[in-house]
């Protein structure tokens, strides 16, 4: 069974709508990344409105700044000075200490190491000797770190492979569902750069600083603990803290294991299927994370109070008590050292300050999260939402659904500022927003599809006798559709082909070729009456009625139609070089077309002309009669474009005109000028058509005036000036053989120059 058009306009009403909503929702469930870097784009946006407030807890960066190495030397520092550091801090009252440094390399300063660059001389076994006696750098820094105690070293894992993992000295459980691996979960590495092992087992604790940025380079959560590729004996594959949960651990002096809760876990409500990491309990602090162990940071923004330059603690430039209970990292923000980072608030930021935030929102129980439900709510939200939207617009039209369904969808946007910002939950508004948007207009294009379609039909019915521009004007006011009609002041065409006759005869055994031809010409000579807003009245065999300025008003209507004539002269030209080519390619005999076109303008009756049975919008009037004429006379004088006196007036300083004659055309007593239409504006401008006007009216003046030698010498200059102007050879041979006649025959003394046409 075959379905009608309709109605299977009608089951795709339903069908696409639907097929877009399961799309979006596929989308979101496989997470795309052009739909995650939305989502991301529209929390840094909540942070931006709505930063986390700073309260100062005690974090401190000891920054390696570009004033440190100025005044201290350039990186990398002896780890003797190092040493000094954490000394420094530790006396100073840093409870803990945290390096977002990485000491993969021996250091270079150390005396044996040093020695081994010296010349070779005499005393050099004695220097080596006494170099290698003395303590290595490496070896003092890690027992000052073992002897100061609560320090934290960094490792950063990578995709370098290495033979010996780094030390593993915070460790993790698990609790969740039996069978499932941590690392199901979390980021796997397979390589890391690692401290110097006397500096790894030196240190109350070993961490990770990588912070992940997004795909578009912007941090906003950074791994809580990630896996290294590495099996080890009994436990399988070693997974580090990052730097300040680590941090978190020593501070509080708590056990090495840390334990994590999979969404599985024993008390963890879950009313989905999602799986993955939910919180990981440090000591008495429990961190919520997404399913991949990330912690979302809410960020302060760069704030000047955490940092501390290195070198003011090295050369004890800071107040008594500044360190005092608390918590210190010590990395870079110099540009040389490549720390830098970007965040929602920050186009740069050292990479150390996103741990120092980290460990201030430890410290203070600030968390933000996405929960692990708000995925399954928001695909929820879309669906309800979205099946609204395809079965209500077929039924109720595009308003009311749009206002209840806009309703709702920016009440969810709202809930999601208000979770944000009260909660610190971070529920996403936009993309649901965005697929809610495509699908009700999915919907609501196929019904205006629909409608258009079923008025298409009518206005198609109705074009086949009407303008189109008459048939949309009474698609809006039927009541139009009446007979009768107004009084408008209207610019009026007509369009003939000259030697239709001749053409005809050529087609005597083709009648079909005729129409072919009449149709290959009239289309592009409608189009480019119709593409400037005039309307068509009627065709009559190889004649175009137009008119402007109704059923539409059409300003500056005399323009148009100036500017359609020449795009028709110019179109007729494309149409004769295709017809000459296809001549030569089938050797047969061509014959060019050509157009002869008269433009008028004046007040006319237009409407709805005819009977009660039948009727059709024309128009009516004296200036309608005058334009016929015109183009009538376009043969006459030798031009292919004749103006009507008051067209040439409205368009003079725009188009190109010059003054033909002074003609009272057959039917009417009253004699009027006429005009020849040359060119636009810009010949219009040229010098060379500014001369040739002038000549042109000296001699029409001479003309009229009877001064038949004065207008013959003219003519001549005419005939030279003109070149490149227009086709006027024709009218300066009409001129003259007037002249030569009225040598013979003068006219009558009261002759005022006005010829009295005698053909149409």
């Amino acid at each position: 069974m075959r379905l009608s058009k309709n109605s299977l306009l009608r089951v795709l009403h339903y069908l696409i709508p639907l097929g877009i909503l399961l799309t979006c929702i596929f989308l979101r469930w496989q997470d795309v990344p052009f739909v995650d870097q939305m989502r991301m784009s529209v929390f840094d946006t909540y942070q931006r409105i709505a930063p986390r407030p700073f309260e100062d807890v005690g974090v401190r960066i000891i920054d390696i700044d570009e004033k440190s190495l100025e005044e201290l030397g350039q990186w990398p520092w002896p780890r003797t000075r190092l040493a000094g550091l954490v000394y420094r801090l530790r006396s100073a009252g840093a409870r803990v200490v945290g390096f977002d440094v990485v000491f993969a390399e021996p250091d270079r300063t150390s005396p044996a190491r040093v020695v081994k660059d010296w010349p070779k001389g005499r005393e050099i076994g004695e220097i080596t000797a006494l170099a290698e006696s003395l303590p290595d750098h490496d070896s003092l820094f890690a027992k000052f770190i073992r002897g100061t105690g609560q320090v934290v070293t960094a490792i950063q894992l990578s995709t370098k492979k290495l033979e010996t993992p780094p030390r593993q000295i915070g460790n993790f459980s698990v609790s969740g569902e039996a069978g499932r691996q941590l690392s199901d979960f979390i980021a796997v590495l397979p390589g890391a750069a690692k401290n110097l092992d006397v500096i790894e087992d030196a240190a109350r604790g070993n961490a990770l600083v990588n912070v992940s940025p997004g795909q578009d380079g912007v941090v906003r959560r950074v791994p809580l603990l990630a896996a290294l590729d590495y099996d080890l004996p009994a436990i399988g594959m070693p997974i580090y803290p990052t730097l300040s949960m680590e941090m978190l651990r020593v501070l509080q002096d708590a056990p090495r294991t840390m334990n994590v809760r999979l969404s599985g876990a024993s008390g963890s409500a879950r009313w989905t299927q999602s799986e993955g990491v939910e919180a990981i309990r440090v000591g008495a602090v429990t961190i919520p994370t997404d399913y991949a162990g990330y912690m979302w940071v809410h960020f302060t923004g760069h704030k000047p109070e955490r940092y501390i330059s290195a070198v003011d603690v090295m050369t004890d430039k800071l107040p008594a008590d500044s360190l005092r209970n608390t918590y210190v990292l010590i990395g870079t923000s110099a540009a040389g050292l490549l720390d830098l980072r970007s965040t929602p608030l920050d186009r740069v930021l050292p990479g150390v300050e996103v741990h120092a935030e980290m460990l201030e929102q430890m410290l203070l129980g600030h968390f933000l999260t996405r929960p692990y439900w708000a995925a399954e709510s928001e695909s929820l939200v879309l669906l309800l939402i979205g099946l609204f939207f395809v079965f209500a617009v077929p039924r109720l039209g595009a308003v009311w659904p749009a206002v209840i369904g806009g309703t709702l969808a920016f009440g969810a946007a709202g809930i999601s500022w208000w979770a944000y910002d009260a909660k610190l939950l971070l529920i996403d508004p936009v993309y649901p927003l965005v697929s809610l948007l495509a699908v009700y207009l999915a919907t609501s294009s196929i019904g205006f599809m629909r409608t258009e379609g079923e008025r298409r039909q009518v206005r198609t019915a109705f074009g086949n006798y009407l303008s189109p521009a008459l048939v949309n004007e009474l698609s809006r006011h039927p009541e139009r559709l009446k007979l009768g009609g107004e009084t408008r002041d209207m610019t009026l065409m007509f369009c003939d082909v000259r030697g239709f006759t001749s053409i005809s005869e050529g087609f005597k055994s083709n009648p079909q070729g005729l129409t072919r031809l009449i149709n290959r010409l009239l289309t592009p000579l409608t189009k480019c009456i119709l593409d400037r807003e005039g309307t068509i009245d009627k065709y009559m065999g190889d004649c175009i009625m137009a008119f402007w300025n109704a059923p539409l008003d059409v300003e500056n209507h005399a323009h148009h139609a100036c500017d359609s004539a020449l795009a028709m002269r110019q179109a007729l030209d494309v149409l004769n070089t295709e017809r000459l080519a296809e001549a030569k390619r089938d050797n047969e005999p061509f014959l060019p077309l050509n157009i002869g076109i008269g433009i008028n303008c004046g007040d006319c009756l237009v409407g709805n002309m005819g009977s009660d049975q039948r009727f059709d919008y024309s128009v009516l009037g004296d200036a309608v009669n005058l334009a016929s004429r015109l183009e009538g006379q376009s043969k006459n004088y030798g031009v292919d474009i004749v103006l009507g006196e008051e067209v040439a007036k409205r368009v003079e300083n725009d188009f190109a005109t010059l003054e033909l004659d002074l003609i009272a055309v057959k039917g009417k007593s009253e004699a009027v000028h006429i005009f020849a239409l040359l060119g636009d504006g810009k010949l219009c401008q040229t010098d060379a058509f500014r001369n040739c006007v002038a000549l042109h009216k000296s001699m029409l003046a001479a003309y009229r005036q009877q001064q038949w030698q004065e207008a013959e010498n003219l003519i001549a200059q005419c005939r030279q000036a003109s070149r490149g102007i227009g086709a006027l050879a024709g009218l300066y041979d009409m001129y003259a053989e007037r002249i030569a006649t009225f040598r013979t025959s003068p006219p009558p003394a009261d002759w005022n120059g006005v010829f009295v046409a005698t053909s149409k």
